[in-house]
């Protein structure tokens, strides 16, 4: 499919995730009819009101404010330092850009490991505050309390499972789930996750079969990264998918574009006409 034709998409159903027609905000109900539908849908991260904007008008159904911003918007080394103030002001930002997608906003790390209380604390900061229809926090049993009680006080959640990138000072960046034990014990978290009342579970670098087991064995939708073809979703940070990451990119990032060229094609282009007293040109100028 050329980045033409894949421009806008097949809006022939109100029923539908992805493409789907209609003027109100999607809602936790919405995601779980597609997994019943059997429907796939994507998910992106976004940071600000013009980029969630066009992800939102482009179809996008599920946008994650996640605390990647640490890495690719803020300029942290990881998301580790990240805090709910900055997740706060950037999620507000996501929703008021958007109209139809369901925005989730991230917990931070120390925003919600202390327990149920400080996590109620925070993720009703972000409901209230920022706006947010839902909350994503990390981890397996250690934070099933915290799950339950948020999802009893009626904020949904999405679990994270598999490699968690807050906890990246204990287990590094590798696969998870890869021996007979790491994968039973993240089966019985996604079961226990689901039990807890999280709405749906992000897998993140998990084996392509591990991940499919999964995605079967739940009656929630299960959203991958790094994590096969076999789950209900797929989720990209943005700036990896649109090609503005400097550098490497993961393995299991494919990208869409090549902004970073275009932008910097853009600021060259700017530079020089200043430079040669081209830019403001007549048409440019007031009398």
């Amino acid at each position: 499919m050329t980045l033409q034709a894949a421009q806008k998409p097949p809006a022939d159903s109100t029923k539908t995730l992805y493409g789907g027609t209609g003027s109100r905000r999607l809602t936790v109900h919405d995601i779980a009819a597609a997994k019943q539908r059997g429907e796939k849908w994507p998910m992106l991260t976004a940071y600000d009101a013009m980029t969630a904007s066009v992800f939102d008008e482009a179809g996008i159904p599920v946008i994650l404010v996640g605390d990647s911003m640490g890495n690719c918007h803020l300029g942290y080394e990881t998301t580790v330092p990240v805090t709910l103030d900055e997740m706060a002001i950037l999620s507000a930002a996501v929703v008021r850009g958007t109209r139809r997608a369901l925005v989730v906003g991230d917990l931070t790390f120390g925003s919600y490991q202390e327990g149920p209380v400080q996590a109620l604390r925070s993720a009703t900061r972000l409901v209230k505050e920022a706006g947010v229809q839902a909350v994503k926090l990390e981890g397996g049993e250690r934070s099933l309390p915290q799950t339950e009680a948020l999802v009893q006080a009626g904020i949904p959640v999405m679990s994270h499972l598999g490699l968690t990138p807050q906890s990246v000072n204990t287990m590094g960046y590798r696969v998870q789930g890869r021996s007979d034990e790491g994968a039973h014990r993240l089966l019985r978290d996604a079961k226990a996750a689901q039990d807890a009342g999280a709405f749906a579970l992000v897998l993140e670098l998990v084996p392509a079969e591990l991940a499919a087991e999964v995605t079967r064995t739940l009656d929630i939708p299960v959203i991958g990264i790094g994590a096969g073809p076999g789950t209900d979703a797929q989720v990209l940070v943005w700036t990896d998918m649109a090609g503005l990451t400097a550098g490497k990119t993961p393995r299991f990032s494919k990208q869409y574009a090549h902004l970073r060229e275009t932008l910097g094609d853009a600021a060259r282009a700017f530079a020089q006409d200043v430079a040669g007293g081209s830019f403001p040109a007549e048409e440019h100028t007031f009398h």
